[in-house]
């Protein structure tokens, strides 16, 4: 019979989670699966108002019943280290320093934090490289205890670079000791993930999905919302050049896309530089992508170009089956969000060279508390008496009767402490939402007035000038008459004329909305004209 095998990816803004049957050779075949959008981003107050609804929601949509399953945070939950240890003091002495690099590194006190490691090998110089994983205690027990609140019970909480870098490794076998970048491309942050044989790296980098749509809102003028659907429906990552989409709107919208793609890519080329000279790394060869924004129109494109290395969408599914009741379609346009959930499963096939696991101690002794229960139930049979039984199966009850009442009770007063919190945070939400619009508009108008500004000076030529501005849209223009002779195009009567037409064509003013009010020269003898430009904005 083959082996189930729960996974559960916790997302920045959905959480994915995936059933596997795994074969007596270690074959996995994804037998279910399904996403839920997060109503709001995790924080440390709302994790489990948050998190348990959603999973609900895959649950019964998915039918995949609740059992023991394997977790992934996200990366910008988890503090990565890479250490190398010296072999001073031998292995009785390795664990000691290790713990000195949790507590030199950390930004926290080390009793606030749950910590792994993992040895990597050994560096050019002889020592251990280790790398050192650290979440936050109380945010683990909050996620934990809402995956528990549906029925599920947490075997491993891993971190998603790491269990994405398992599935790059499997999938890639026999190639292991090339040097591969996996770039998860999420919603808040991207995750960037290099492995190269025994080696890893990884860096969240605070440059994603988010980025591009408060950009196009800026640059358009409108909500985040409208800016979301517009990226989803019109965006893609302009390859430079000269061309330009005949849809104008488009042709915006691709240019803010490919100006955060820029600032994300300066971002991997100095993690990879930083790679190569502390870590000794060797130049990738090829480029992964994973993640909702990486199926952006001409993201690989743009990458490939940028960086001179192949790109291609990471496909978990050259190592893993489907089965024939899971809809192939979806499958392949998921395929991007797969990946951790393929190397959180890989961790019970034995298959995974990362190994952290992040589980809260609370877990941990709620464990061995429960692996006590069979001893000491054994214990009691051989001292109890038959006639005591019925004694003790009345007893039993009522401790179940007063249990159940008991957590009742916890749950009731946990519900009524959760909606106290629930209405100070829509409270503050209000108020940080009218303090948002405000900032919003004063952006927005900023960007307007530069957009204009740029408009009419890059309709004027050389030799010509703003000197005033008014509010009412009248511009006063100068400019030397022997400068701008020369210049103004065969067949264009006047300078005033050539601007005009020129600012029609920048759109930034209603049709009929661009008029020469008067033109005069200044004094008699003056090499200076002017004219008065009436421009009625959009």
């Amino acid at each position: 019979m083959a082996k189930k095998i729960l996974t559960l990816n916790i997302g920045a803004t959905n959480v994915t989670l995936a059933e596997y049957d795994c074969s007596a050779r270690g074959t996995l075949t994804l037998t279910r699966y399904g996403q839920s959008l997060l109503a709001a981003p995790l924080d440390g107050g709302n994790t489990e108002t948050i998190l348990t609804p959603a999973i609900l929601e895959v649950v019964r949509a998915t039918g995949i019943r609740p059992g023991k399953v394997n977790i992934s945070i996200p990366g910008q939950m988890v503090f990565p280290k890479f250490a190398a240890i010296p072999l001073a003091g031998g292995a009785e002495r390795f664990e000691s320093m290790v713990r000195i690099e949790i507590e030199q590194n950390i930004p926290f006190p080390i009793d606030e934090m749950v910590c792994d490691r993992q040895v990597l090998g050994e560096t050019q110089s002889g020592d251990t490289s280790v790398m050192i994983v650290a979440a936050k205690v109380d945010q683990l027990e909050a996620i934990c205890s809402a995956v528990s609140a549906v029925g599920f019970s947490p075997e491993v909480v891993d971190a998603s670079p790491i269990a994405l870098a398992n599935s790059v490794r499997a999938v890639r076998s026999g190639s292991e000791e090339e040097c591969v970048i996996v770039l998860d491309i999420g919603a808040r942050t991207t995750s960037l993930v290099i492995v190269e044989g025994d080696k890893l790296y990884n860096r969240s980098i605070p440059v994603a999905g988010n980025a591009i749509t408060k950009e196009i809102a800026a640059v358009l003028g409108c909500s985040q919302e409208d800016a979301e659907r517009i990226k989803k429906e019109q965006g893609y990552v302009s390859l430079g050049g000269v061309t330009e989409d005949a849809d104008e709107m488009a042709d915006r919208v691709s240019k803010v896309c490919r100006a955060v793609m820029t600032r994300l890519n300066a971002e991997i080329t100095r993690s990879i530089n930083f790679y190569r000279s502390q870590q000794g790394g060797a130049a990738p060869v090829k480029l992964y992508l994973a993640g909702g924004t990486s199926l952006l129109p001409q993201a690989g494109e743009f990458f490939a170009e940028s960086l001179g290395v192949e790109v291609e969408i990471f496909n978990p599914f050259e190592i893993v089956r489907v089965a024939s009741s899971v809809d192939a379609e979806a499958v392949e346009s998921d395929v991007v969000f797969l990946g951790v959930n393929t190397g959180l499963a890989l961790r019970d096939v034995n298959n995974a060279r990362f190994a952290i696991n992040l589980l809260p101690p609370s877990i941990i002794a709620e464990r061995a508390e429960k692996a006590r229960i069979p001893a000491l139930l054994a214990a009691g049979v051989m001292f109890v008496s038959a006639l005591i039984c019925g004694v003790f199966a009345i007893n039993r009850e009522r401790s179940v009767i007063e249990a159940r009442r008991d957590a009742v009770s916890a749950v009731a007063s946990k519900l009524s402490a959760m909606d106290k919190k629930v209405e100070s945070a829509e409270k503050a939400a209000n108020e940080a939402e009218k303090e948002a619009e405000d900032f919003r508009k004063l952006l927005v108008g900023r960007s307007v007035a530069i957009h204009r500004l740029s408009a009419i000076k890059d309709s004027l030529l050389p030799g010509m000038w703003i000197e005033k501005w008014s509010e009412d849209g009248k511009i006063t223009v100068r400019f030397w008459r022997d400068k701008v002779k020369d210049k103004l195009p065969e067949g264009t009567k006047t300078v005033g004329e050539y601007v005009v037409d020129r600012v029609k064509a920048k759109g930034v003013a209603l049709k009929d909305g661009v008029s020469i009010l008067d033109m005069s020269t200044l004094g008699s003898k003056s090499q200076v004209d002017q004219f008065t430009l009436e421009v009625k904005f959009k």
